[in-house]
């Protein structure tokens, strides 16, 4: 049960507010809430130690000081911010942190340089019509839904997270 758990909260979180960001520009607060506590629950179920567990939520404060630090210059939304502390605290304070980091600014750059190429292309003026969500994305000084590269830099990241290896484990020996 608690295998099925970690497939499924996780992932679908993720690829859920990457959507969502994509089609209303906002990572709803429940998104984060969520993924904070079900890992509040289900991490002691995995027999994690109680001193991995702490340096679980020491990499989720230190990820949430930065960013909101980037969202108080304006540089970041705070949906992005809230998310990214969420995914951290997933992940714990390891590589893994630092592979989601650097996997969410590569994709983060690819996709801010594509929403820029989308929105000064003729294929932007032609189609932005048809939804507003493509209107939304065309429009010069908008935002970019970021939460596109930090959910798939979460999923990215995960398999190699402790949670993500405790379950391919409890799976290849069960």
């Amino acid at each position: 049960m608690v295998e099925a758990a970690i497939l499924v909260i996780f992932p679908f979180a993720m690829v859920f507010a990457a959507t969502s960001d994509l089609l209303s520009m906002t990572i709803q607060n429940r998104v984060p809430i969520i993924l904070i506590v079900s890992f509040m629950v289900i991490a002691p179920l995995t027999g994690m130690a109680w001193d991995v567990y702490g340096m679980h939520f020491v990499a989720a404060v230190t990820v949430l000081a930065a960013t909101f630090a980037l969202f108080a210059t304006g540089t970041m939304g705070g949906g992005d911010a809230k998310l990214m502390a969420a995914t951290a605290l997933w992940l714990g304070w390891n590589l893994e942190l630092v592979q989601y980091l650097v996997t969410l600014s590569l994709f983060g750059g690819m996709l801010t340089m594509l929403i820029l190429h989308y929105r000064g292309s003729f294929v932007a003026r032609v189609y932005t019509e048809r939804f507003e969500f493509m209107r939304r994305l065309a429009k010069k000084g908008e935002g970019v839904p970021y939460g596109i590269a930090l959910g798939f830099a979460g999923l990215l990241a995960f398999p190699s997270s402790p949670l993500g290896l405790w379950v391919i484990d409890r799976l290849a020996h069960s």
